[in-house]
């Protein structure tokens, strides 16, 4: 694994918040990497572990998140919150210009940030996730954020994961379920294997249009003149091949990569997705 030292930021609600650093040329745009849902930094690992050394590359996590502290108000576990925390982070590091890489909700928070300060972009990478979240991939998440479970053992944890997302990765060998868990979970103090995010970042999604409340499409619309790439799982049930194809129209520009036999969302170590992100790379340094 890349070697990396660890960070912290504070919101402006007084949250400690944590990130990785891993090093890379002055001459280039950091990259900033920003996780799903109930994700945290390990989830960017096989990035780092290819880019580091000639990108630098900084992992945030969010509040609620792997090293970062919870928050006292569920209500806050919402993208525009997010946004103001990414923001606390590049005010406390002086980045004036970076790459975005974002999954899933960190795809939204880029979005969001390209709506109002898109001249910061040196460039993005849209993992699995464009301005319109297709209804039965909410659902889906629904059924499972915020449930919690424990685990004796890593095995466990691995089965449990197959069991319930063996139809998002179905090529997938044991070994695959094993480094997702431990990308996912960590050792509780009660010595069993547990998911590493707070429970309640689900009660948003329990509020009436909880997980949406603004025209993504607008958001999107900042990237325009901005080198983007969008990664897809082949069988997404959150981004539709028809969404990103609007996406494209909107934007002639915009790379599309297809991951075959993926669903939400691919992990990055695929070829596909691997180049991809080097020909974003290519671009952002022309």
């Amino acid at each position: 694994m890349a070697d990396y030292s660890d960070g912290v930021w504070w919101s402006n609600d007084g949250l400690r918040l944590h990130y990785r650093a891993y090093d890379g040329p002055d001459d280039k745009p950091p990259i900033l990497c920003l996780h799903g849902l109930t994700r945290n930094a390990r989830d960017w690992e096989p990035v780092a572990d290819r880019l580091a050394g000639d990108w630098p590359l900084h992992v945030l996590e969010m509040r609620g998140r792997g090293e970062s502290a919870y928050a006292t108000d569920p209500m806050t576990y919402v993208p525009l919150t997010y946004v103001q925390d990414v923001e606390a982070f590049l005010t406390s590091l002086n980045i004036s210009r970076y790459v975005a890489f974002g999954t899933s909700l960190g795809g939204i928070i880029t979005m969001l940030q390209a709506a109002t300060n898109p001249e910061r972009l040196a460039g993005v990478l849209l993992n699995d996730i464009g301005p319109v979240i297709e209804e039965e991939g909410v659902e889906r998440i629904r059924g499972y954020v915020g449930k919690g479970g424990t685990f004796p053992t890593w095995l466990h944890a691995a089965r449990t994961l197959r069991t319930g997302f063996g139809d998002v990765y179905p090529k997938w060998a044991l070994a695959d379920w094993l480094a997702m868990a431990k990308r996912l979970c960590k050792v509780q103090p009660s010595g069993r294997i547990g998911y590493d995010y707070d429970m309640r970042i689900a009660e948003p999604f329990r509020v009436p249009g909880g997980e949406a409340g603004f025209d993504m499409w607008t958001a999107f619309a900042g990237l325009n003149g901005v080198p983007t790439a969008l990664v897809r799982g082949g069988h997404s049930e959150i981004l539709s091949e028809a969404t990103a194809q609007e996406m494209q129209r909107r934007k002639p520009d915009l790379a599309i990569a297809t991951v075959p036999d993926v669903g939400h969302a691919p992990v990055l170590n695929e070829p596909e997705a691997e180049a991809a992100i080097d020909a974003l790379l290519e671009r952002v340094r022309a």
